[in-house]
C-alpha cells in the first residue's frame, strides 16, 4: 500500500508521497513513487503511483523509452499540446499495462491483482495547472476547487485532516504543514505507509520545482509536527466538556 497527495492552491500545486512498498511485515521496501519531468519555461509534469509496484514501474519505464539507448530516449508527455492529453497518455498506458500484464497470467484485468491508479499533476505554459487521477481503466477526473485534492492508495486515516484544513490560498508553506500532519496520522495507523516522503511544490507559471525535497525519520520538521500534533490533540479532547455516566451530573455540565 502507499499514500499520495496532490493538492491545487491558488499559487500552485503541491504533491507528497511516501516511499514503502510490502508484501508482508517482514519483507518492506522503499521505492520512489513520484516522478517529474520539465523543459524550463515551457512544461512541468509529475506523476505520483499507487498499486502494483510491477505495474506501477512498467508504465514509468515506457513513458522514459527505458528500452531504448539513454541517447534515443524521449518521453511522449514533452510533447503533449495540453495537460488534458498528458493524462490520456498516461491513463491509455496504464490501462494497457495492466490488461497486458493480466492477459500473460491468464487472468481477468478486472480482477485487481496488476491494478494501479496515479496521480497526474502539471502546467504547460500558456495554461492553468491541472491535476488528475487517473483509474486503473485508464479514465480521469479534474481536481477543481470544489474537488481540490487528490488522494490514492491508503486515503482515509489523511483524509479528515485535508478536509479540514484546506485553503484554496493559504500558503505553500501552509500546505506543507498541512499535509505533513495528514501523513502523520496515516503513518501512525497504517504500517503500510512508510518514511521517508517526497515532497514537491510548483509554483504557477514556474516551470521548474520551486521546492523539493526527501523527508526522513529523522527529519526535525516532521518529528517536531508529529510531537506538536499529538500534543495539541491531547490539549483539544481535555479542553472539551466532561461526559458523566450520572444523569444528574451530566444535566448539570450542560
Amino acid at each position: 500500500m502507499t499514500y499520495c497527495v496532490g493538492m491545487m492552491l491558488d499559487r500552485g500545486l503541491v504533491l507528497m508521497s511516501d516511499t514503502r512498498t510490502n508484501s508482508g511485515v517482514d519483507n518492506i521496501s522503499t521505492f520512489r513513487k513520484m516522478y517529474h519531468w520539465e523543459i524550463p519555461g515551457e512544461r512541468m509534469i509529475a506523476v505520483m503511483t499507487a498499486g502494483n509496484l510491477a505495474t506501477t514501474q512498467a508504465v514509468i519505464s515506457q513513458l522514459e523509452e527505458r528500452n531504448k539507448a539513454p541517447s534515443e530516449r524521449h518521453n511522449s508527455l514533452l510533447d503533449a499540446d495540453t495537460m488534458f492529453q498528458v493524462a490520456t497518455i498516461v491513463g491509455n498506458l496504464l490501462r494497457d499495462t495492466i490488461a497486458s500484464r493480466a492477459s500473460d497470467n491468464g487472468q481477468d484485468a478486472a480482477a485487481g491483482t496488476f491494478s494501479a491508479t496515479m496521480i497526474v499533476a502539471g502546467q504547460i505554459c500558456g495554461m492553468e495547472p491541472r491535476l488528475f487521477l487517473i483509474y486503473p481503466e485508464g479514465n480521469f477526473i479534474e481536481a477543481s476547487f470544489d474537488t481540490p485534492f487528490f488522494q490514492i492508495g491508503e486515503t482515509k486515516y489523511g483524509r479528515p485532516i485535508l478536509l479540514r484544513g484546506y485553503d484554496r490560498e493559504m500558503t505553500f508553506e501552509a500546505a506543507v504543514k498541512l499535509m505533513t500532519v495528514s501523513f502523520d496520522s496515516t503513518l501512525k495507523a497504517n504500517l503500510s505507509v512508510g518514511l521517508p516522503l517526497d515532497l514537491l511544490v510548483v509554483e504557477r507559471d514556474h516551470f521548474t520545482p520551486l521546492h523539493e525535497r526527501r523527508i526522513d525519520a529523522t527529519d526535525p520538521y516532521f518529528q517536531s509536527v508529529s510531537t506538536g500534533w499529538g500534543e495539541a490533540l491531547r490539549q483539544a479532547l481535555d479542553a472539551l466538556p466532561d461526559y458523566h455516566m450520572d444523569p444528574e451530573l451530566q444535566n448539570a455540565a450542560e
